[in-house]
């Protein structure tokens, strides 16, 4: 059986979204003319000044994804920060490759969400999606239960209330993803929940890869 990653259309439309990702981000980052984490804006601020910029997982990363959704045989995946849809992609295809199954994806900026959504039905795992357009702690207020899976990609300061609010909706042996914690951010955005997560009371097991800008993969334990 050959991973849906190697077939057409999804590798034609992930090709084609990292590569112009690599091209077009560090201008359009530049083009914010913010310097550092925009700690001073809000996250609809924010959404809006980011408009144009992918900041979307590594194919390294996205591979890694897809290797462990398809390990832990993720059949319910959901994603906090979806941008234009990459690291969806890979977890859909590995949803696929499992059975079968949703991704429930949550992305504040509408633009980026409308391009998410063309780029899922051009590599065709468009029914294997559904994505929820707003505030993510509104938007996945009613996420599924017994989630496999949960990948956080959004703002880093967002991402423990988002995990906070899906906790009960984990199953024992879930997987919690956070991308990103070794990037240079100008400060420790990611502090409170490598925190959180790192407290034995708080029932995970983490381990920190340098996959990418640098990864966090974590088991819930209970």
């Amino acid at each position: 059986m050959n991973s849906t990653l190697h077939t057409e259309p999804v590798s034609v439309v992930l090709q084609r979204l990292l590569t112009t990702e690599e091209r077009h981000d560090p201008k359009a980052i530049a083009a914010t003319g913010l310097d550092g984490y925009p700690a001073h804006l809000d996250a609809s601020q924010r959404a809006e000044v980011f408009r144009d910029v992918y900041m979307s997982v590594s194919s390294s990363t996205g591979e890694l994804l897809y290797l462990l959704a398809r390990a832990a045989g993720a059949r319910t995946a959901v994603e906090y920060g979806t941008s234009f849809g990459v690291s969806t992609i890979y977890l859909a295809s590995a949803v696929r490759d499992n059975g079968g199954g949703m991704v429930v994806g949550t992305e504040l900026q509408t633009d980026k969400a409308v391009a998410a959504q063309r780029n899922f039905d051009e590599a065709g795992v468009a029914d294997l999606i559904e994505l929820r357009v707003g505030d993510a702690l509104q938007t996945l207020s009613d996420a599924p239960d017994a989630i496999d899976l949960l990948l956080l990609d959004g703002w880093p300061e967002l991402a423990l209330p988002v995990l906070q609010l899906l906790e009960s909706r984990l199953r024992t042996g879930s997987l919690i993803i956070v991308d990103d914690v070794h990037r240079d951010w100008g400060s420790d955005v990611h502090g409170p929940l490598r925190a959180y997560l790192a407290d034995p009371d708080n029932g995970y097991f983490s381990v920190e890869l340098p996959t990418g800008d640098g990864i966090l993969v974590c088991l819930r334990m209970s």
